[in-house]
């Protein structure tokens, strides 16, 4: 009897240890609060890219996201991209072919992803953005450039920019 209510103890105790360790307690949130304050401090390059020569070409835009912190840190999901033109913000769908996914850079490490756009005509419909922004995922805040690649064509519902945006990719080494 005494065998038994031992192995019955031990095996409440592993039990109770492994539901501490089942990533289902605290310390995923501490890790999604940690990932999200290095989020906000990874450095992001937008360009220079290769643009479209005329109206109907395609267009790309890399952007470069570094990490210049003190430890690894991991992007979970997709970049978010978005144009503003006029004080609307138009957002941009990721490419069919993007999975999300965590990425994780260490110290220097490097990952970029693309922005695939069409060139519309000047004057034509289109989107004539002054503005790019670039939201990480987990990020608390968004990266502005100065849009100079021209005016983005328009899909046939004429409200939807002929763009995409890429997943991550490592970058260099």
């Amino acid at each position: 009897m005494r065998a038994t209510s031992l192995t019955v103890a031990a095996l409440a105790a592993a039990l109770v240890l492994t539901a501490c360790d089942s990533g289902g307690s605290g310390d995923d949130t501490q890790d999604s609060k940690a990932d999200a304050v290095c989020v906000d401090k990874l450095a992001v390059e937008f360009g220079p890219g290769n643009a479209a020569p005329a109206a109907g070409d395609t267009g790309n835009v890399p952007v470069t996201v570094t990490n210049r912190g003190g430890g690894d840190c991991t992007l979970d999901g997709l970049p978010a991209f978005a144009f503003e033109a006029g004080g609307t913000s138009t957002a941009v769908a990721p490419d069919q072919a993007a999975a999300a996914g965590k990425t994780t850079l260490t110290k220097g490490a490097s990952t970029s992803f693309t922005l695939t756009y069409v060139l519309g005509e000047k004057g034509g419909k289109g989107l004539a953005p002054q503005t790019a922004k670039v939201t990480l995922p987990g990020a608390g805040k968004a990266h502005s450039f100065k849009w100079s690649y021209g005016v983005v064509a328009l899909k046939s519902d004429g409200k939807t920019p002929d763009a995409s945006v890429s997943g991550f990719q490592r970058a260099g080494d």
